[in-house]
């Protein structure tokens, strides 16, 4: 399957449709007078998320949506019926900018939201509406607006609880396989992912979360090396980052060089990803043995200075990768918890100034 995480594409409301001026026209009246109607108003475009959707890819042929115009009104004061609204379906996760305007419209993070896009165009009057005392017969009518128009683009941020961030070889798309049903394609590859995967993590029947393995980085990735740089927004969702680095390289790469080359590229692309909780987690640890990984770890926190959690795995022999799993959902379990705390001292804070303005202490 093609992942797709950006599109542009450009959107047309329905125009209104336009009033009429009629007269009653019966036998034996001869003065019926002005009947009529108004227009319909022009379907609006409407964006809609989608569970079923996980890629943009349908918006890379079809780039033009116009949604249906209102009717024009007919005599007897009857209304033109109002255009349908046209319902684009969307990937849950989609961020939907205005290019002209050069903002945010939307963030689409669940099931069956909808934001709106175009306005349709207002109706427009029929003559009934300018009959008065002086103006019997009104011959004058009105038209109905054009919709709204826009030039949009498409975001599609992955929604995941873990993103896993590393370089190429590091082991990330082995890690993704030993804790879920994800089967990204696993080698030795020269190159890295080219898109991101998905896996659920299922710690108990009431306990699960997502991680995601996102396309590895190379040096110079901010300056557009590469194509890890594409999917970093994909990482600005998750709650916690898994900093993976392969402590038994076979191309004689120093890990702790591994690890300064991700810093640098995370500090010059994001204040907002460098500042996220990170968990570093030395992989192929089966390649090693182990007096030589407590060698090479211990050199790798001293030259780093690391102060975050670390953790020693082997994917490929999922040797603590349970208990590094099982860390992760207690981490984010409390970071909810603390979220939760935050929202109600917030609301409680609200609360209490709205009281003291309406009596005025």
């Amino acid at each position: 399957m093609q992942f797709v995480d950006e599109a542009t594409i450009s959107v047309q409301a329905g125009r209104g449709g336009n009033g009429i001026a009629s007269f009653r026209r019966e036998k034996f009246i001869p003065f019926g007078g002005p009947n009529g109607g108004d227009g319909g108003d022009g379907g609006d475009v409407v964006l809609k998320a989608d569970n079923n959707l996980n890629t943009l890819v349908d918006f890379r042929y079809t780039k033009h949506f116009r949604a249906q115009g209102g009717q024009t009104g007919m005599g007897q004061q009857k209304t033109g019926a109002a255009g349908e609204d046209l319902v684009i379906l969307v990937p849950v996760g989609t961020v939907v900018f205005d290019i002209d305007a050069d903002e945010v419209m939307g963030d689409l993070t669940e099931h069956g939201q909808t934001l709106c896009v175009a306005q349709g165009g207002r109706h427009g009057l029929g003559n009934i509406h300018f009959k008065s005392s002086t103006n019997r017969s009104p011959r004058q009518c009105t038209k109905g607006e054009d919709g709204e128009e826009r030039n949009l683009r498409l975001e599609l941020k992955v929604l995941a609880d873990v993103g896993l961030l590393g370089l190429p070889n590091a082991g990330k798309s082995s890690l993704i396989t030993a804790v879920s049903a994800a089967r990204p394609k696993v080698a030795n590859y020269p190159f890295t992912t080219l898109y991101p995967n998905l896996g659920v993590v299922s710690i108990s029947p009431e306990t699960s979360f997502v991680i995601a393995d996102i396309p590895g980085l190379i040096e110079g990735a901010a300056e557009g090396a590469g194509l890890g740089i594409q999917f970093l927004k994909h990482l600005a969702r998750t709650g916690l980052l898994l900093h993976v680095v392969d402590i038994a390289p076979m191309d004689d790469v120093d890990p702790v060089e591994s690890i300064r080359v991700i810093q640098k590229e995370l500090e010059k692309y994001s204040d907002e990803l460098l500042d996220k909780e990170r968990w570093l987690v030395m992989n192929k640890t089966d390649l090693m043995l182990d007096e030589e990984v407590d060698t090479v770890a211990q050199r790798i926190l001293q030259e780093t200075q690391w102060t975050g959690p670390v953790y020693q795995i082997s994917a490929v022999e999922r040797k603590g990768t349970q208990e590094l799993m099982n860390a992760i959902a207690q981490q984010l379990q409390e970071n909810k918890r603390l979220q939760r705390e935050q929202e109600s001292v917030q609301s409680s804070v609200s609360t209490r100034r709205t009281v003291e303005e309406d009596f005025d202490f």
